[in-house]
């Protein structure tokens, strides 16, 4: 795949709050090599909770 369509599919995934999970593997391996990085189940579930709030999607009730 050209760079062009890999920066048109990371721009489309972060428009609509998809996590790119691959920029993050190479952000850990890169900034963090000694820590195991979350698998990709994790890392989307950690995402939507920070994006969200949590389990009670930010309301405190």
């Amino acid at each position: 795949m050209s760079v062009f369509l890999l920066r048109l599919r990371q721009m489309a995934r972060m428009m609509v709050g998809v996590p790119d999970y691959d920029v993050y593997l190479r952000h850990m391996q890169e900034h963090h090599p000694k820590h195991d990085p979350m698998d990709r189940t994790a890392f989307f579930r950690e995402r939507q909770e920070a994006r969200y709030g949590g389990k009670n999607g930010g309301k405190c009730c």
